[in-house]
C-alpha cells in the first residue's frame, strides 16, 4: 500500500464522517453517501472537485502545505488528524516557530454557532484564515491570492487590494 493511497482513503474516510449540516451547508436528505460530497469538500477548501478526485484515487501525489490546511480545516480534522494528513501526504508537520493556519475544532464550533454575527479568524500574523457569510456580505468577498492579499495589517497601514474591502 503506498503513502498515496492511504491518503486517498484517510480523505475519503474523513470526507464520510463529516456530516453537511457540520460544515454549514443544507442537507436535502437525499444522499448516496453519509457525508461529505466531493464538490462539497471541494467548495469547502477552495479546491477544485477533480483534484479531491485525484487525491483520493492517488493520481495527484505531492499536495501542498496550503492544500492540506485547507483540507483540514475544511474536513475538521482535530490536531491530530491534520498530523497525520500531513504525515500521509509526505509533507513535514507545520511546527513550532511556523505560523498555524489550523483552525482549531473549538473555535470552528463557534464560528459554527455564532450564524447571526459577522466572524473572521486570523493567524499570528494576521492573515485572514476563515470567515463566515455575515462577515464576507459585510466586507466583500477576500482576494482568493495568499500573503499580502489577505494580511489585515498590511490593508490597514499600506493599502488594501483593489476595490477591497468595499468603501461604504
Amino acid at each position: 500500500m503506498t503513502g498515496s493511497t492511504d491518503l486517498g482513503r484517510a480523505l475519503h474516510a474523513w470526507r464520510d464522517r463529516t456530516k453537511p449540516a457540520e460544515a454549514g451547508l443544507p442537507d436535502d436528505g437525499r444522499r448516496r453517501a453519509p457525508g461529505l460530497r466531493r464538490e462539497e469538500l471541494a467548495l469547502l477548501a477552495g479546491l477544485s472537485a477533480d483534484y479531491i478526485v485525484r487525491l483520493e484515487q492517488g493520481r495527484s501525489t505531492n499536495p501542498s502545505l496550503h492544500v492540506l490546511s485547507a483540507l483540514a480545516r475544511a474536513l475538521r480534522l482535530t490536531t491530530a488528524e491534520r498530523e497525520h494528513l500531513f504525515v500521509l501526504a509526505g509533507q513535514a508537520v507545520p511546527g513550532p516557530g511556523q505560523i498555524s493556519d489550523h483552525v482549531p475544532a473549538g473555535v470552528q464550533r463557534l464560528l459554527d454557532r455564532l450564524t447571526g454575527t459577522p466572524l473572521s479568524v486570523y493567524d499570528a500574523a494576521w492573515n485572514l484564515i476563515t470567515w463566515n457569510r455575515l462577515w464576507a456580505a459585510l466586507f466583500g468577498n477576500p482576494p482568493a491570492s495568499r500573503g499580502f492579499g489577505r494580511n489585515a495589517v498590511w490593508w490597514s497601514f499600506v493599502e488594501p487590494p483593489a476595490g477591497y474591502p468595499p468603501r461604504r
